[in-house]
């Protein structure tokens, strides 16, 4: 499918041109909700040449549902490895939303879920990435292996007024492997920047985020970091929010 081709280009140009990403969640009074990781790649789109086999001559507009994608495929992911199959398992509850278009420089990527429970959607950024492995199963064109490897983990708790977001490394010295190999893309990614975006049922009391914003009303708490000074040292960016009664 063309599309895989373009999302897993997405993926791989992430780490040499200039990106955006937002990280939004709405959460309702009983703590279910909904989130989103929204990829705007209208410079990546830029930098692509005419001859590049990701281009395409006409608009596109489509939501991919991986629900529906995974139970069509059945048969071919049961012959993958266990670890393979547990990433596909992961992308199950999302849908994905692809907008591009080719001749006003658009190209985002919308992927999106309800949850009962934050924790549900913990490290939607790495599912993210993944979504790209599904090409191959689908007639399209996946990514290097090497390029899913995940070293870190995303954690988000919301209980009692409280919201946590923290990340942990899981394996030091892929880690630090992948560090290095984003020195050759330095440059590009020193602009390149992450937001959180959070909706809140009430409004907010308090927070370790010094340069946060919020909206009028005091619900929702915005803070953009560098994507760049995020990947190296990500558990440096723990979010802590607590709510008024």
């Amino acid at each position: 499918m063309r599309l895989f081709k373009i999302l897993s280009a997405v993926i791989i140009t992430v780490l040499f041109a200039a990106c955006n990403f937002t990280e939004e969640i709405y959460f309702n009074k009983d703590g279910s909700g909904k989130m989103s990781i929204l990829f705007d790649g209208g410079e990546m789109m830029q930098m692509l040449p005419a001859s590049d086999s990701t281009q395409l001559d006409k608009a596109i507009d489509s939501t991919l549902v991986f629900k529906d994608l995974l139970q069509d495929k059945k048969d071919s992911i049961a012959q993958l490895s266990a670890e393979e199959q547990a990433k596909f398992k992961r992308l199950e509850p999302f849908k994905l939303h692809m907008k591009v278009d080719p001749d006003n420089g658009v190209m985002n990527f919308n992927m999106y879920t309800d949850f009962k429970k934050v924790s549900e959607v913990n490290d939607a950024f790495n599912a993210f990435q993944n979504a790209s492995a599904v090409g191959p199963i689908a007639g399209g064109k996946s990514m290097p292996n090497s390029a899913t490897e995940e070293t870190t983990q995303v954690n988000y708790t919301f209980k009692k007024n409280k919201f946590k977001r923290e990340t942990i490394i899981l394996d030091q010295a892929l880690f630090e492997k992948s560090i290095d190999s984003l020195a050759s893309a330095e440059m590009f990614l020193s602009s390149s920047t992450y937001t959180f975006k959070y909706h809140f049922p009430k409004r907010v009391k308090s927070t370790n985020i010094e340069e946060a914003t919020f909206s009028m009303d005091g619900k929702t708490m915005i803070h953009e970091v560098n994507f760049l000074d995020m990947m190296k040292n990500p558990e440096s960016i723990v979010i802590e929010v607590e709510l008024e009664k």
